[in-house]
């Protein structure tokens, strides 16, 4: 169906769905056309960037957002440049009225969105923006005296009294469209997709970008997984996870229809499994309330005290740490799952995370950046809180001195060392006894899984008893701390 009064510009950002999209489902129920459009923003006004992993995903998920307009009569506009510089154009190309967007909570598209929408004001162009991308806006949560939260409980606790997130609101069965559509980008020709090497080939084994692959996700996970989450998350080697973070990140699916749709009306769910999950939502919000009170979380230590702590510049440790060649089993094995299939499982980033803060003396920022750039479902927010988590400079941080043991966490949620010979495959042979220590293997033992470290598996890069103490020291530097070894 095609309309002839003046259009609305819908512009998807981090929301790539139809249902329950605010903004799409106001656009489409104004009267007017509706031309949908993406901008690959160019960085130049401050947008956050795609990292390289996450660019493989934003393709394939252009391709189904785009698919699923066409299936309801409209078509998907691709645009690359300046995002005001785009809008202008395309609304004096259309001769649109007005523009609808879904709000953004990091800083720099805080500030492009509210510099534009001025603009847009200001030359008598409707300008409207939705929630809908977290359970709560971040503004709305504040502490009795009416300041913002700093630990993760009490948040949780004022986001629960606050009320259940709206209902979820269904696609639009179709849109108008304007008389012509502006003229469009090739998705091909923005070069997102890796060639030459090819390192994101093996994505596809694991992962279904889009909204389709989102909704079947869920649906896989409450219909089998919720009810043990509580326990099975802990494990790497178990499918207990949801794994709807990267739909989560691109917006293919909304945190209002994920917590809606674990709601315990039925006996087979388990309480502490779908509380647990709803934690983690949570969290996500949490994460957003921190960046926008804190709006340089990813460079900036929320506690101040440790801008003086002493990091370590050791190129060689961070190369072998990015590679999975640490000689710790778990951590390696999570480097190398992140490697293979963009993602790593949440227990082992955390390990992952503490050995290159604690026990290489590496800056945080070093590894938020990495993740950034390779992690599937890496989010300005729920990345930069976690990796100040781990460090003990962030809110509701864990202390500093809480430091990972990598084989004593290898060995408690690992057993049998099932996840580390699936990314590790020259341990495969080694004995569970021994698969995360395989530096204190007996040399028939090594023998026997055809395993000589230092040639087929590198010999642990720090003694983790010496890099734990010498972490101590250094933190000791900035205020007075006993030891507890995190097992």
């Amino acid at each position: 169906m095609m309309g002839d009064a003046a259009p609305v510009i819908m512009w998807f950002r981090r929301d790539l769905r139809l249902h329950d999209n605010h903004a799409l489902a106001a656009a489409a129920s104004s009267g007017r056309p509706v031309v949908p459009l993406f901008i690959l923003e160019d960085g130049n006004d401050g947008a956050m960037p795609y990292g390289a992993a996450q660019a493989w995903w934003l393709h394939r998920s252009l391709e189904g957002l785009a698919a699923r307009l066409e299936a309801i009569g409209s078509r998907l506009i691709l645009r690359r440049g300046s995002t005001a510089d785009i809008i202008f154009a395309i609304a004096a190309e259309t001769g649109a009225a007005a523009v609808f967007w879904n709000r953004r909570h990091d800083a720099c598209g805080i500030e492009i969105d509210s510099a534009l929408k001025a603009d847009l004001r200001a030359r008598d162009i409707d300008a409207q923006s939705f929630a809908g991308q977290l359970l709560h806006d971040p503004t709305r949560l504040k502490t009795k005296t009416g300041g913002s939260y700093k630990v993760f409980t009490p948040f949780w606790r004022a986001l629960q009294q606050g009320g259940e997130p709206d209902t979820p609101i269904d696609a639009p069965q179709s849109v108008l469209s304007p008389a012509r559509f502006p003229g469009s980008d090739r998705l091909d020709d923005w070069s997102l997709l890796p060639t030459r090497p090819d390192w994101a080939s093996r994505f596809g084994e694991v992962w279904t970008p889009g909204e389709d692959g989102a909704q079947a996700r869920l649906s896989d996970f409450v219909g089998d997984r919720i009810g043990d989450y509580g326990r099975a998350r802990d494990f790497p080697a178990i499918d207990g996870t949801s794994q709807l973070s990267p739909h989560l990140a691109f917006g293919e699916i909304s945190p209002a229809v994920l917590w809606h749709s674990t709601r315990l009306d039925d006996s087979s769910r388990g309480t502490e499994g779908v509380v647990t999950f709803r934690k983690e939502l949570a969290w996500r919000d949490f994460s957003y309330h921190l960046l926008y009170h804190h709006r340089k979380l990813d460079r900036e230590n929320i506690d101040r005290r440790f801008d003086v702590f002493e990091w370590r510049e050791d190129e060689e440790y961070f190369a072998a740490w990015t590679k999975g060649l640490t000689g710790y089993p778990i951590v390696d094995a999570g480097m190398r799952q992140l490697w293979k299939h963009g993602y790593m499982h949440n227990r082992v980033r955390m390990i992952a995370a503490s050995f290159l803060i604690k026990d290489l003396l590496i800056d945080w920022r070093r590894g938020e950046q990495w993740f950034r750039d390779t992690l599937l479902d890496a989010d300005p927010a729920s990345n930069a809180a976690s990796w100040q988590w781990v460090a003990g400079c962030g809110a509701d941080a864990a202390p500093f001195f809480r430091i990972f043991n990598p084989v004593l966490q290898g060995e408690k949620f690992d057993p049998d060392g099932a996840y580390v010979k699936t990314f590790v495959p020259e341990l495969a042979e080694m004995p569970a006894k021994y698969v995360h220590r395989p530096f204190e293997a007996p040399a028939p033992i090594l023998k026997q899984a055809g395993v000589a470290l230092g040639t087929d598996y590198p010999q642990p890069l720090v003694d983790h008893r010496a890099a734990r103490d010498r972490a101590m020291q250094a933190f000791a530097r900035i205020k007075g701390v006993h030891a507890d070894e995190g097992d």
